[in-house]
């Protein structure tokens, strides 16, 4: 595979398409500098792009999170992407739309005088967890926790927030695992580093609540879906320790779809019949 920054083909920024080699912005771009960045992750099928309105209405949130004024409404948003999409030329892809202070007036804390620029880049992106969609994912368990909510914007998409991330899951893949596992401020279970978890238990299916990190979009595609089969969804704190009795595991994203997990720490879990279902029902519905 090719550098990402080394490809044929166009990225939409500020309004017109720019060959992919020369989308470059200045290197004191604010964002650069202090994390003033938003972005959405989406996925099209079939040449459509899944849920691409509450994407963009959810980047639009979170720029107004951190006070950066949109410059672009909705509505152009959705253009844009779509414009992009077919420039593409593929059907199946990732949509990445960013948002973020660039160069200008100011280069401290404060960026008011900074233009809001925004940019959209698709390419092709498969299997987020590669082999582990079938066989299970093995995560490990962050050092690292999710921070509280008056502590920073948790429920917007923002750039900053991915640091702890990127650390814990370079540790966790030189532990040969595919992720890493937060836990919250307060010691419950969160997320993954860039996916939601949900476990079984006796036919029923917990998942920590939303209350201190995204509400995944893809999170809330599949609540839907298993409620749609009357199957009883739990949204609640969830102890590290209940780990150990959950029968079944998988994550959920953009990037991750469904994924089965089968470890995580020292907690095993069988790829069970409702995680191969649901899994299935979501690839189905994706390219419904």
């Amino acid at each position: 595979m090719t550098a990402y920054d080394d490809r044929d083909g166009v990225i939409w920024m500020d309004g017109e398409f720019v060959p992919w080699r020369d989308a470059k912005v200045h290197i004191l771009t604010h964002a650069m500098h202090y994390a003033s960045s938003v972005f959405e992750g989406e996925r099209a099928y079939n040449g459509k792009i899944f849920k691409s309105r509450e994407h963009s209405e959810r980047l639009v949130a979170s720029a107004k999170a951190l006070d950066m004024p949109m410059p672009y409404s909705v509505d152009e948003i959705e253009a844009a992407k779509e414009a992009t999409l077919k420039a593409s030329g593929l059907t199946d892809a990732y949509v990445r739309a960013l948002v973020w202070r660039g160069s200008g007036e100011d280069m401290g804390v404060a960026s008011a005088r900074n233009p809001v620029r925004m940019a959209i880049a698709v390419w092709p992106w498969g299997a987020y967890y590669g082999d582990a969609k079938m066989q299970g994912a093995k995560l490990d368990i962050a050092e690292w926790k999710r921070p509280s909510p008056d502590t920073i914007p948790v429920h917007a998409k923002a750039a900053g927030l991915y640091m702890i991330c990127t650390i814990s899951k370079h540790k966790a893949e030189a532990k040969g695992c595919s992720d890493a596992l937060f836990m919250d401020w307060r010691g419950y279970v969160a997320e993954a580093t860039g996916a939601n978890v949900f476990f079984v238990k006796d036919g029923e299916v917990h998942t920590p609540l939303a209350d201190c990190f995204l509400n995944g979009i893809t999170r809330q595609t599949v609540i839907q879906m298993l409620k749609d089969k009357g199957i009883t969804v739990h949204e609640r704190r969830i102890k590290p320790e209940e780990m150990e009795g959950f029968e079944q595991c998988w994550l959920t994203g953009t990037a991750a779809e469904v994924t089965p997990v089968g470890q995580i720490g020292p907690y095993t879990f069988e790829v069970g019949q409702m995680t191969r279902d649901i899994a299935a029902e979501y690839e189905a519905l994706v390219r419904a």
